[in-house]
């Protein structure tokens, strides 16, 4: 029935800053963007390796995520990486600091975790 995930959908507080952070710190590709005045709000389409994975909106005043990451609703967002050494390397390069890395218990993969501009765990999972 279900063929792939399509995208995740991600408000964020600051369009700029969050613009900058999944395209020039994480690589994101820009696939479209559109300011809907309807609503004050930009939509940026962004792909992966040139498959769209990621809609970044904005709207006036979002509420805040309610605690971090236990709240209901989507826990964290995971990329896969070849080497995770080197991405915590690059983003340290612009200031983020990387969780300590952990190994999951069950596949023995190693992991770890930052926070995009608003606080939404990002997980980056060792291939």
């Amino acid at each position: 029935m279900l063929n792939r995930v399509h995208h995740v959908a991600v408000i964020c507080s600051d369009y700029e800053r969050s613009k900058y952070f999944y395209t020039s710190i994480l690589g994101l590709e820009v696939v479209g963007e559109q300011y809907r005045a309807g609503r004050d709000s930009y939509k940026l389409d962004l792909a992966l390796n040139g498959v769209y994975v990621l809609e970044l909106f904005s709207f006036p005043d979002p509420p805040a995520r309610v605690s971090h990451p236990e709240a209901a609703g989507l826990r964290h967002l995971a990329f896969e990486v070849d080497d995770l050494v080197a991405v915590a390397t690059r983003l340290s390069g612009f200031g983020i600091e990387t969780e300590p890395v952990r190994t999951d218990e069950t596949s023995g993969k190693r992991f770890t975790f930052i926070a995009d501009p608003d606080g939404l765990p990002i997980e980056f999972y060792e291939r």
